[in-house]
C-alpha cells in the first residue's frame, strides 16, 4: 500500500452545510477510495495570503492507499469529491474563501513535478494550520514516515509562527459527526446533526 498525506480546510457554506460538517462529508468521501484513513484533530485557523475572510477550520488525513494508485488519478478523484461538495474553482479567488479544499501533501516518497500537480507540496513549510495537524497525525501512525521526517516537519514549524491554529475539536469528536443526505422532489438535500 502507498501512504497519502492529504492537508484539508474549509470556510465557506455550501447548501446550507457549514464548513466542519463539510470536512466530515469529504472524509466520508475519501474513505471510498482508501483502504485505512485516519484524521487529525479539526484546528482554527486565521487565513493566510487573503486574509479578508472567515477562519478556515483545517486538518490533515493520512490515507493508505492501493499499490496501483497514481498521483495524478487521485487528484481527479479529490477535485470530484471538491466539486461534489460546492467547489467551484473558475468562480474563486485564488487563497480566497471555498467549501472544500483538499491538498496531496505527500504521496508516500514520489516526486511529482508538473503543471497541475506538486509534491510535496511547495508550500507546506510556510503553513503551520498544515504542519500542526500534520505533526499531530503523524505522531499517532509513526510507521507512516521516517522518524527523520518528522524531525523535519517540526523544524518547519519551530521556523514560523502557529499563534494564528487553534485546536477546536479533538478528533473523536469530529468523527462522531453526523451528516445526513435524503432525497426530496429530485434533490439532495443535506441535514448536519
Amino acid at each position: 500500500m502507498k501512504t497519502v498525506i492529504l492537508g484539508l480546510g474549509s470556510n465557506k457554506n455550501y447548501n446550507k452545510v457549514e464548513p466542519i460538517y463539510l470536512l466530515r462529508m469529504a472524509i466520508d468521501e475519501l474513505a471510498k477510495i482508501a483502504v485505512q484513513i485516519e484524521c487529525s484533530s479539526i484546528y482554527c485557523t486565521k487565513p493566510m495570503y487573503v486574509e479578508d475572510q472567515d477562519y478556515f477550520f483545517n486538518m490533515v488525513v493520512v490515507l493508505k492507499v492501493l499499490d496501483n494508485t497514481e498521483p495524478h488519478k487521485l487528484l481527479e478523484k479529490i477535485h470530484e469529491i471538491e466539486s461534489l461538495l460546492g467547489r467551484d474553482r473558475s468562480k474563486e479567488v485564488r487563497f480566497g474563501p471555498r467549501s472544500i479544499d483538499i491538498d496531496i501533501e505527500y504521496f508516500d516518497d514520489q516526486i511529482v513535478k508538473t503543471m497541475d500537480l506538486e509534491i510535496p507540496h511547495p508550500r507546506l513549510k510556510e503553513r503551520a494550520f498544515v504542519l500542526k495537524p500534520m505533526l499531530e497525525i503523524l505522531s499517532k501512525c509513526s510507521d507512516v514516515i521516517r522518524e527523520e521526517k518528522l524531525l523535519e516537519f517540526d523544524s518547519y514549524l519551530k521556523s514560523i509562527s502557529d499563534d494564528d491554529v487553534e485546536l477546536f475539536m479533538d478528533s473523536k469528536d469530529f468523527l462522531l459527526l453526523k451528516v445526513d443526505k435524503e432525497v426530496q422532489n429530485g434533490n439532495t438535500v443535506t441535514r448536519s446533526s
